[in-house]
């Protein structure tokens, strides 16, 4: 067993994939297809106990599975809220933005699918790091979101609505991820 939870797994995973560095396909020469137990992944908790891979490769052969056995729709919402990698989050935000139902106008859904996997953070302007998608404080005026000036009450209940959605699709794709790494049993049974 590598991760203590689900969440600490897809975290790390994503984490290891947006770093710069070459030797991160390393764990593609550990790789065997069709291990005598079935599991692809079986012998890389080992393999990382024994210090024979580092942990950054066993994030990355994560990373991959996890990318190869969700739905789209999962994988996207995990990395638009997860991922600190600025052009797949970006993308993943525009991909999750369609899915998400509500009686909102467009242009107020993307608002708030964009400010729930961006959130607002605390501190000074420019002072956070460059490599975080950091977006301008009055983004998060849900006054902008609806050009049609709405009630409050209305965009309020349109946001919830949205955040709801999203953190359902979370739930879903955390579930799924947690299937994946049982069976490759790379997860604490307690976590699931």
């Amino acid at each position: 067993m590598i991760y203590t939870s689900i969440l600490a797994a897809v975290v790390s995973a994503l984490a290891a994939e947006a770093i710069d560095n070459t030797s991160k396909q390393a764990w593609q020469k550990l790789y065997v297809p069709g291990s005598d137990d079935g599991h692809d992944l079986a012998t890389l908790s080992g393999s990382v106990d024994r210090g024979e891979i580092s942990r950054m490769d066993a994030d990355c052969w994560v990373f991959a599975r996890l990318r190869s056995q969700l739905k789209p729709r999962h994988w996207d919402v995990l990395v638009a809220k997860y991922s600190t990698h600025k052009g797949r989050k970006a993308q993943s935000i525009g991909r999750i933005c369609p899915l998400v139902a509500s009686h909102a106008p467009k242009l107020f859904v993307t608002s708030a699918v964009t400010a729930w996997a961006i959130p607002k953070l605390k501190g000074a302007e420019g002072k956070r790091s460059s490599d975080m998608i950091v977006l301008p404080s009055q983004f998060y005026d849900i006054n902008r979101w609806d050009p049609d000036a709405r009630p409050e009450r209305t965009r309020r209940r349109w946001k919830k609505g949205v955040e709801d959605v999203l953190e359902e699709m979370i739930d879903e794709a955390l579930k799924a991820a947690a299937e994946v790494l049982n069976f490759e049993g790379l997860l604490m049974l307690s976590a699931a």
